[in-house]
């Protein structure tokens, strides 16, 4: 069986392969034919001694020695470089050692080298006009973010618990990583994978990132354009989104606060997507603002992050001390007018246990809501006309519906 899935997998192999090269000049070698008599060739050696695989070394040798040849001859100019002058000795290399691996390891692992290797091949001008796309300074922001997830975060696993508090430098970080990796994926389906598709969406990816931020870029516009329908709509799309976005936030680090936050933050949610909809059906072309923030993996951003975190952490414990759990409701509605990020993954970290579940789900709903109220002041500051109040009266129907919600809201 295995070598059937050997020759499968060679034959597609060799059949992309042929795809991809077979009409240049002078020809490629390799091809539908070569590819499975290669990767027979692998394997026969392989089996004439396979505990310590000798005659399949002596066999990489012998292609080793013709890929030099090859790349020496593409190098000189003898022959045209097809894709650079490495991707074709890389797939017969791939192809010659894809008999033991069949033979050896689970079929996952062979069918994903195959697939993966002609998924890559096949993408040359897609994954090149991405590298033409990436400025340098964010290939070296995502390296140093990478840095700090692979080497820090896992220095930060056993560390004490900072002082007067519960939470650990790792469980700080960890916030961190989750906010920052959300707002990452946004800003990447903003400036790469859907940019100028629309102020709606543009809207609902901001509101993804900030829906704050947003409404800022927002009002700017409605202040030299107008306030028209397609203002209100996105100003409200990015709330909407707001909700959703603070759902998964919460739902990765407690379940259960996440499930007694389903039932208002969808309620809201879907009413916010749907007013921003109606509005959207009214409004006519608009030029699309840049909507596109700033790259969030900037370490200047994650330590201030990680600074707040602490700061509202020990202010939400101080609180409870000293004002009991509908101290903390207090304490919601202020921080919700700044960044409400680090007031609900406090909650989410450990708050909740300490004040319960209901209190802690009241207290993220009324500092959403406080929050929709500081979106709404911004939006008459900011767009400076008339027009302003209807995005801003939304948002304030918004702030009290969520107060409605949390009043509601079983204690």
């Amino acid at each position: 069986m295995n070598y059937l899935i050997l020759l499968a997998l060679a034959l597609f192999f060799g059949f992309a392969f042929e795809e991809f090269f077979g009409d240049e000049e002078p020809p490629v070698p390799g091809g539908i034919r070569t590819f499975p008599l290669i990767a027979f060739v692998g394997v026969a050696l392989f089996l004439i001694e396979p505990h310590y695989g000798l005659a399949f070394i002596a066999g990489l040798f012998v292609l080793g020695a013709w890929i030099a040849l090859y790349i020496r001859d593409t190098l000189a100019g003898n022959r045209k470089a097809i894709d650079g002058p490495l991707i074709i000795p890389s797939c017969i290399l791939i192809d010659y050692v894809l008999g033991p691996i069949a033979l050896t390891q689970p079929l996952w692992i062979p069918v994903a080298l195959v697939v993966g290797t002609v998924i890559f091949v096949g993408s040359r001008k897609a994954l090149h006009g991405l590298v033409a796309r990436v400025p340098q300074p964010e290939v070296v922001t995502l390296a140093q973010f990478l840095l700090l997830v692979g080497v820090v975060l896992p220095l930060l696993y056993k560390a004490p618990a900072i002082p007067y508090t519960e939470i650990t430098p790792f469980k700080v970080w960890l916030a961190v990583l989750a906010v920052s990796t959300l707002s990452y994926a946004s800003y990447l389906l903003q400036r790469y994978v859907l940019p100028r598709r629309g102020l709606l969406l543009a809207a609902v990816l901001g509101g993804m990132y900030s829906s704050t931020a947003t409404t800022v870029v927002l009002a700017r516009m409605a202040r030299d354009e107008g306030v028209g329908a397609e203002i209100t709509s996105g100003i409200v799309a990015a709330t909407g989104t707001m909700y959703l976005r603070m759902l998964v936030i919460v739902a990765i680090f407690n379940t259960e606060l996440a499930r007694a936050l389903l039932i208002p933050f969808a309620a809201l949610a879907i009413a916010g997507i749907a007013v921003a909809a109606f509005f959207a059906r009214r409004a006519a072309d608009a030029k699309l603002p840049d909507l596109t923030p700033v790259n969030p993996l900037q370490l200047g951003t994650a330590l201030i992050f990680a600074a707040l975190f602490i700061v509202v952490s020990l202010a939400t414990k101080w609180v409870q001390a000293h004002a009991g759990a509908y101290g903390v409701l207090a304490l919601a509605a202020v921080v919700g007018v700044t960044d409400v990020d680090p007031f609900v993954l406090s909650l989410a970290q450990g708050g909740a246990a300490s004040i319960g579940i209901t209190i802690a789900a009241v207290a993220i709903v009324i500092a959403a809501s406080s929050n929709n109220l500081l979106k709404a002041l911004y939006t008459i500051a900011f767009a400076r006309r008339k027009g302003s109040v209807l995005p801003a009266g939304v948002l304030a129907a918004f702030c009290v519906l969520g107060i409605v919600a949390a009043a509601l809201m079983p204690r």
